[in-house]
């Protein structure tokens, strides 16, 4: 939100009360260390400036090492009703240190100097140990703000006219600084120049609304800031001010927490140590997922005839995901097979998990339709959102999605345990995961919640109650039914806030059917990976629409390079050979080529199984995404990777540069991997290599254009890395020491261990593969490697 008018005037209405002077100070003991107190008041010249005006109070604490929170209050006679974030903080007992100017604040790597001269007012946030400057508050920039603007506004009211109050803070940016994170975002990955609302919305892939909001952003310059609110939170990044990222938050209150780096590995740390780390998933969940698709007709006939024409197809398929339809339309939700579609439900399940090993998904969302059998029991126990201006009880409805749907209110514990105990049911009949869609346009103005929570705070917090509740009714369930460590629970979810990274997996949204969407899928993904989210996932060959077969294929490759993987199409279903009934797209002959596209690199994804589950070990304890932008892995050492957002990073060892051109040109980058290795290519010193071609190297530092056909994609190995697979895999849950291999990009400078996790119990390693610098193979646990191949010979 822009409140002023250029450098020197203010929007008409608004009236903006600059914070200069530190009125008051005081350090105070608590048992996790010091907190500093501060009164901050506008310019002052004599008494006579102390009447008629505002202040803002201000607490700086430190809630973990290397985090320094900063709480700023207008007006404290609010209640705290919530809902908020739940954090998980540790004492740090930060140094505190003051003299009669400064007050300097210290924990780990990080410092904030607060200069309380008279009128001096300035934060100033740097690295503890060389005093580099990171972020800070210069002059101007910590407001309170007063909008007439506002609906509440009546100029009768005069003196006591009520007015919009906003904190507005404004956070120094250095020349070249740049902007990343604040959630899955479709718009461009360098966020400098843009105005971004932390607010959910049900916008699509192809505008700057997100499903995803996360008040996090990770800046080039080492750190990372996150404002501790669910409330909108607004930002103009470069886009009001040049020289500053503005935050305005419509509140009495707000508490904003700058994060040490100097990475961004190193942010994302200490931020999902506060707000919470993703956990392990299961291994069958990076297999192959197909969906009926949403709009689509499709009954047991029709599912079993997918199945089958993957089996001929030889494609191996893990998971098989009921979208919408599979209960009945106006009955969202019933949690109920429809019946005339799946008359013997509880049979048919049975026999697509027993006879094809297969797992299963189905769709839901919070909203229960007025044609749900459940609908009336939920307005009886007082289960829903309700109405807040009304003289009787009235239950919260809209039409917009389904006819006289209401919205399960999850702050009511009772109406938590009733949507439970109808997933416990679908458990019960087999159901291994849940896609939790939606969740997003939740209203927040004249209705009123179970608790007492504030409903514009709700409006983007609810997707976290909604996840949380179907992930840990699947927790509690394994765990009652003895399955603990043998089955780890697993969702599809669309919308997510700060924390919500604990219920993975999330997949992008409603894309388009092109090259362009399938580009803003992926910088949506880099941007939610800097969020802290570590599995992410598509839907592949775009939601809308039915993709052209280029495009069909080349999604395939991306999404088969990513976290997880799923075919999902809105009007047109997603199996290959949908192509065979198009003879204008190529017919047979483009199914034919399609489906073996998709045999080809699912059997790739497969054959790294046993590499992403060493990999996602780092998610669980440092909070690193599988899916990673180049500036994750190689912003220390290379400054061209900070812009890049059409390649990215799968694990530390392996980098992916999807097609997003019919014809199969693609353009793309090689980094640098250290501050001495550009360039080289000379003898005894390592070389990317291509997957598919071990000949085919690359120097660091340059850009490479190259024209690849549908079986290949430029997919690099690292220099000096170390990757195990197993390409004799035909499902992700399957035996990873049958046929495991090691593939050494070499020279190795040392020797280099890699842990091996099996799919049996992936939250731990099972064993550790030993490579010497030499390349050569130490003897391992029942010396199950079968071969040693190095890509340099």
């Amino acid at each position: 939100m822009k409140f002023t008018d250029g450098m020197w005037h203010v929007r008409e209405g608004v009236e903006i009360d600059w914070m200069s002077h530190v009125e008051r100070s005081a350090v105070r003991s608590t048992a996790s260390g010091h907190e500093v107190d501060l009164l901050l008041t506008k310019f002052t010249r004599g008494r006579g400036d102390k009447l008629n005006t505002p202040t803002l109070s201000a607490t700086v604490r430190s809630p973990r090492e290397g985090i320094i929170a900063t709480k700023f209050t207008h007006w404290a006679g609010e209640a705290d009703i919530g809902p908020q974030f739940p954090l998980v903080e540790e004492a740090s007992h930060p140094y505190v240190a003051e003299d009669g100017k400064t007050i300097d604040c210290r924990t780990g790597p990080l410092q904030l100097d607060i200069s309380k001269g008279p009128n001096e007012l300035a934060l100033r946030y740097s690295t503890a140990e060389e005093g580099r400057k990171l972020t800070g508050h210069s002059g101007r920039s910590i407001a309170y703000v007063s909008d007439r603007n506002g609906p509440h506004y009546n100029p009768n009211d005069q003196l006591h006219a009520q007015t919009d109050h906003n904190i507005l803070l404004g956070l120094d940016l250095a020349v070249n600084e740049k902007i990343y994170g604040l959630g899955e975002r479709f718009s461009p990955f360098v966020k400098n120049g843009q105005s971004i609302d932390i607010w959910n919305e049900d916008g699509g892939t192809s505008s700057e609304q997100a499903y995803k909001n996360v008040s996090l952003y990770v800046s080039s310059h080492g750190y990372g800031v996150f404002v501790n609110s669910p409330a909108r939170v607004m930002y103009e990044v470069q886009s009001e001010r040049t020289t500053r990222v503005n935050i305005v938050v419509k509140a009495e209150s707000v508490e904003y927490m700058v994060i040490a780096g100097p990475t961004p590995k190193d942010i994302l740390r200490r931020y999902t140590a506060l707000t919470g780390r993703p956990p392990l998933l299961p291994a069958w969940s990076y297999g192959l997922w197909l969906t009926t698709s949403f709009t689509t007709s499709y009954d047991e006939a029709t599912v079993t005839s997918f199945l089958d024409g993957f089996k001929e197809r030889s494609i191996p398929l893990a998971v098989f995901h009921f979208d919408a339809y599979w209960m009945k339309s106006y009955q969202w939700c019933d949690f109920t097979f429809d019946a005339e579609m799946f008359p013997d439900p509880s049979s048919y399940l049975s026999t697509l998990k027993k006879d094809r090993s297969l797992r299963l998904s189905v769709w839901l969302n919070s909203y229960v339709g007025q044609s749900s059998p459940l609908f009336a029991e939920g307005k009886k126990n007082g289960y829903f959102i309700m109405c807040s201006d009304t003289t009787i009880p009235t239950v919260w409805q809209s039409d917009l999605w389904q006819a006289g749907m209401a919205i399960v209110d999850f702050t009511n514990p009772d109406a938590c345990s009733w949507f439970a105990s109808h997933l416990r049911k679908l458990m019960d009949l087999g159901i291994d995961s849940f896609k939790t869609d939606f969740g997003e346009r939740i209203p927040f103005e004249k209705v009123k919640y179970y608790d007492g929570s504030d409903p514009a705070r709700m409006h983007n917090f609810y997707t976290y109650l909604y996840n949380k509740c179907v992930y840990e009714t699947m927790t509690n369930y394994y765990k009652e039914k003895g399955l603990t460590g043998k089955e780890i629970p697993v969702l599809y979810a669309r919308s997510a806030t700060a924390g919500t990274q604990q219920f993975p997996v999330h997949w992008s949204g409603d894309s388009e059917s092109t090259f362009e969407a399938m580009a803003e899928t992926l910088r949506g993904g880099l941007s939610l990976a800097l969020s802290g989210f570590a599995f992410w996932a598509h839907d592949i060959g775009g939601f809308e629409g039915l993709p052209p077969p280029a495009l069909y294929k080349r999604w395939v490759q991306f999404g088969l390079l990513s976290s997880h993987s799923r075919l999902h199409g809105s009007s047109s279903f997603r199996v290959p050979w949908t192509y065979e009934d198009h003879p204008e797209l190529g017919g047979k002959a483009e199914a034919v080529e399609c489906s073996t596209v998709l045999r080809d690199m699912t059997r790739l994804k497969l054959s790294l199984m046993p590499y992403l589950l060493c990999q996602v070990l780092m998610a669980r304890d440092h909070g690193t995404p599988l899916l990673r932008p180049l500036l994750m892995e190689f912003g220390e050492f290379d400054q061209n990777v900070w812009n890049i957002d059409t390649q990215y990073m799968l694990g530390d060892n392996l980098l992916v540069a999807p097609v997003f051109t019919a014809d199969g040109e693609v353009t793309f980058y090689v980094p640098k991997t250290s501050k001495t290795t550009a360039g080289t290519g000379e003898q005894g010193k390592g070389v990317w290599r291509s997957w598919f071609d071990h000949k085919k190297t690359y120097v660091e530092g340059e850009w490479y254009t190259e024209t690849h056909g549908f079986d290949t994609l430029p997919l690099l190995v690292r220099p000096s890395a170390v990757i195990p697979y197993n390409p004799k895999l035909e499902r992700p849950d399957g035996d990873f020491t049958d046929g495991l291999k090691v593939l050494v990009n070499g020279p190795l400078k040392e020797e280099i261990s890699m842990q091996i996790v099996l799919p049996d119990k992936v939250v731990e390693a099972a064993f550790a593969i030993v490579v010497n610098a030499d390349g050569s193979l130490r003897d391992t646990k029942d010396s199950v490697v079968s071969k040693t191949l190095r890509m340099d010979r």
